[in-house]
């Protein structure tokens, strides 16, 4: 299967590092009360996929596929998802595995970027970081943002269940309100942290001449976004914005942007280019984009 690359071993293998992230979420939700082989085996499976990609491509050059960006990252990660299975085999880091998680399937992300793996030369490339980062934590920005405004909606359903009396809100499997809130919260300011980093290295990027960072459609946009997500925050966290209030606006954000994103990506001189290279990167950064969201849930584990 000459179209099955070792690429796509480690994309699988990213994928299997998300589930584990979800999965992490349910045992943070049983309090860790007793042993779990699921979040183990999922882990499992993506390690040995990753060893795979990484016997893939190191035969493909016969030599240790460390030549650039990408290859050092997936080289990193899978010693560190090898030691995990190892270590969470002891009674007192049985655990451990819930907590790399997030780690691999985050830092896997990132190395999909196309950027971080051009053609093998004669000499080890680790160029491209740069836009990379940039693209890695905008897309982790809105991912951050949507599963914001799915925590929102949740707490919105709740508290109706709960003003109306109906039991079905004492025996809902969702999280409280109160922890609905908080995740809420916690997601916003990782999105908005994410989305503040994606802005500062954009603005770093070179650009073609004649092109202005600050009056790009798409830049503006994300201004817009950045100023609205501010807004929230400092009302909910300094002024007493009510937590209702503060829900519907984090939906109305998201919403906005998702009507809006893909009209200013279309109109923006600085990333609408109808070059091959330009479609390639775009079909890439796509097979990636249905892992994103999933990173974000483990967020609440780290209370």
């Amino acid at each position: 299967m000459a179209w099955f690359t070792d690429r796509h071993c480690f994309l699988l293998a990213v994928a299997f590092y998300g589930l584990s992230t979800v999965y992490s979420v349910f045992l943070w939700r049983k309090g860790f009360r007793r042993d779990d082989w699921v979040n183990y085996i999922l882990l499992a499976v993506g390690v040995a996929l990753h060893t795979l990609a990484m016997t893939r491509r190191g035969l493909s050059f016969h030599s240790c596929p460390v030549n650039n960006l990408y290859e050092a990252i997936t080289f990193l990660l899978w010693t560190l998802g090898l030691a995990s299975l190892i270590y969470s085999l002891l009674p007192r880091l049985k655990f451990l595995a819930a907590f790399t998680a997030p780690v691999l399937f985050t830092l896997g992300v990132f190395a999909l970027m196309p950027a971080l793996d051009p053609p093998h030369g004669l000499k080890p490339e680790f160029s491209g970081g740069l836009r990379s980062l940039h693209a890695a934590t905008i897309l982790l920005a809105y991912g951050a943002f949507g599963l914001a405004a799915v925590a929102a909606t949740m707490f919105l359903a709740q508290q109706h269940d709960l003003k109306a009396h109906k039991l079905r809100a004492l025996l809902s499997l969702l999280p409280s309100i109160q922890r609905l809130e908080l995740v809420t919260t916690r997601l916003v300011v990782v999105g908005f942290a994410l989305l503040t980093i994606g802005l500062a290295v954009g603005s770093q990027l070179p650009r073609k001449e004649g092109v202005s960072f600050f009056s790009d459609t798409k830049v503006l946009w994300s201004a817009l976004l950045w100023l609205v997500y501010l807004e929230a925050l400092v009302a909910h966290k300094f002024f007493g914005r009510s937590a209702r209030r503060f829900a519907v606006g984090i939906i109305i954000a998201f919403v906005f942007l998702l009507l809006t994103f893909w009209v200013t990506n279309l109109s923006s001189p600085l990333h609408h280019d109808n070059s091959p290279q330009s479609a390639s990167r775009a079909s890439s950064l796509t097979l990636a984009e249905p892992f994103l969201v999933t990173y974000h849930s483990s967020l609440v584990i780290c209370e």
